[in-house]
């Protein structure tokens, strides 16, 4: 069996939270959702979890990193070609995300990142079959 990875990120607004990341593709389980808390899909075994903030709160004792000022975390997903990079960071800005610095072209790696609308930063990156499984 699979490892599974189930990524938690506060939010201030779960519908709003919900909205921005429907538009970008992602589907949720609505058996993992409430006025708390959803499971959104990555992939059969990527989930993130968006909590509101003082459920999020519940299960730890330091404080929420506050992502005007500061970054908790780079999540990076990838992606099957620079085209499919491109179009998702597009997807992020139109729902109303930002970019955080520019594209990088390394040839063999292409990436680019967005920010969703509570500051978190995910990263979105092509790389050349090739380069990762060297003949």
């Amino acid at each position: 069996m699979a490892t599974k990875m189930f990524l938690n990120l506060p939010v201030e607004d779960l519908n709003n939270s919900i909205e921005f990341f429907t538009k970008l593709g992602y589907t949720f389980n609505q058996q993992f959702t409430n006025e708390n808390a959803t499971c959104m899909i990555i992939s059969e075994d990527i989930y993130v979890m968006l909590l509101v903030r003082p459920f999020f709160k519940s299960f730890i004792t330091k404080e929420i990193a506050d992502t005007k000022t500061s970054v908790e975390a780079i999540t990076c997903l990838s992606a099957d070609s620079k085209e499919l990079v491109d179009q998702m960071i597009s997807k992020a800005i139109d729902a109303g995300g930002t970019t955080y610095r520019e594209p990088q072209d390394m040839g063999f790696m292409y990436s680019h990142a967005y920010q969703d609308l509570d500051g978190h930063l995910w990263e979105i990156v092509w790389m050349d079959p090739a380069a990762v499984n060297p003949a």
